[in-house]
């Protein structure tokens, strides 16, 4: 675990970048500090690994304060990741990767093989080993920095806004690499983005900043989209947080109707959705392990303000409109 005690943080001149945080990031999960430009974030972040030391206050590692520790050790045992990889220039992607396990004492031929693992663990195969940071793509260049910050097995993970160097499709792809990783890894991470949506998507747990270095909540994603402590943080999280907030609940509950009152919904000969007859288009289909934010965004685009519930064998189950959903979610409230 790490705790931030009472910690703060005056730069020169009198300005306040952190004031009096205090916050624990659970062991095995992902901690995304969020807030806008100046917030704190950052300069919270860095005091993990000692980048940052506080002015006042301590940073504990499992109840160990950070201080007492060499910074050369402590940086070690703590992989970081940030925007742009910061890769070295010189060296290819294979000893990119080897640095820190040689540092630590693994022998060079060992280092290189552990690294190819690696590389091919945030979805680069073996060919890329030897080439260049120049001769890498940005979202290449971001695997490559998650695999060198993997490379000693650290238990805990710094990343300060790893992705926002990236384009949006080639950003997506890293998140899902991201959550697929973490969910076999179960590392301690804390990340900063200045982004709400990476942070309620990747976050386990999300602390928002305000300006002055001030936490203004910390909570699970569904928390902060349904429970916001104040108006600033009801802005920040977003108008269309109720929405949002039905990406945390699947369609098992959703009831549907009998596919007999879609008279539009054609079906081919094994009884899967083919396309709908008035106004053209493929039907949305959904299983009921989606989530109810899907369903609804499935509902609203159709055609035919429909939706295709399907079973493993792809077959029509049933149809759901948006009127559906709503009457669903006001059965759902009432009965809370």
């Amino acid at each position: 675990m790490i705790t931030f005690d009472d910690v703060v943080k005056v730069y020169p001149g009198g300005g306040t970048a952190v004031d009096h945080l205090s916050l624990e990031l659970p062991t095995g999960r992902t901690t995304v500090l969020v807030g806008p430009s100046g917030c704190g974030k950052t300069t919270s972040l860095r005091m993990i690994n000692r980048m940052i030391s506080p002015t006042s206050g301590r940073v504990l590692i499992d109840g160990q304060d950070v201080a007492g520790e060499d910074e050369a050790l402590l940086r070690r045992r703590i992989g970081y990741v940030i925007q742009h990889a910061g890769l070295f220039p010189h060296r290819t992607v294979l000893d990119n990767v080897a640095t820190v396990p040689m540092l630590l004492g693994r022998t060079r031929r060992q280092a290189r093989t552990d690294a190819l693992g690696l590389l091919e663990r945030v979805g680069l195969s073996a060919d890329f080993a030897k080439r260049y940071p120049a001769q890498l793509s940005g979202g290449q260049q971001q695997r490559v920095g998650v695999a060198r910050a993997l490379a000693a097995d650290p238990p805990i993970m710094v990343m300060d806004e790893p992705f926002s160097a990236v384009d949006p499709i080639v950003r997506e792809g890293l998140h899902r690499e991201f959550l697929r990783l973490q969910q076999d890894l179960g590392k301690t991470i804390a990340m900063v983005t200045h982004d709400i949506d990476e942070a309620i998507k990747l976050g386990d747990v999300v602390a928002i900043f305000r300006q002055g270095g001030v936490l203004a909540q910390v909570g699970t994603p569904r928390e902060l989209l349904e429970q916001p402590a104040d108006e600033f943080v009801a802005e920040f999280v977003g108008r269309d947080r109720g929405l949002r907030s039905l990406s945390f609940d699947t369609a098992a509950g959703l009831p549907v109707r009998p596919v007999s009152e879609a008279p539009d919904l054609l079906l081919d000969d094994a009884g899967r959705p083919a396309g709908w007859r008035t106004g053209g288009g493929a039907a949305g289909t959904f299983t009921s392990a989606d989530s109810l934010r899907l369903v609804t965004d499935l509902t609203i685009t159709s055609p035919a303000g429909m939706a295709v519930r399907v079973g493993p064998d792809g077959k029509a189950e049933g149809v759901v409109s948006h009127h559906d959903i709503a009457d669903h979610l006001v059965r759902r409230r009432e009965t809370k």
